[in-house]
């Protein structure tokens, strides 16, 4: 397998030729789907501002 996985937004365009082929699969990917509504802190927001926290603090040093 190749890192097609690994694609990011900014791909998009060479991997779907058009805005109704990704809207046309986006919607066939959630057609089933679950919503899941999460209330709480966001890990990942915290250990981002964690980690920018120590970056800062390392570079003051």
């Amino acid at each position: 397998m190749g890192d097609d996985h690994e694609s990011g937004v900014s791909d998009w365009p060479t991997l779907f030729p058009n805005a109704a082929c990704a809207t046309a699969l986006i919607d066939r990917v959630i057609h089933h789907a679950y919503v899941l509504t999460l209330e709480g802190e966001s890990y990942r927001r915290r250990e981002a501002e964690e980690a920018a926290t120590t970056r800062k603090a390392k570079s003051k040093r």
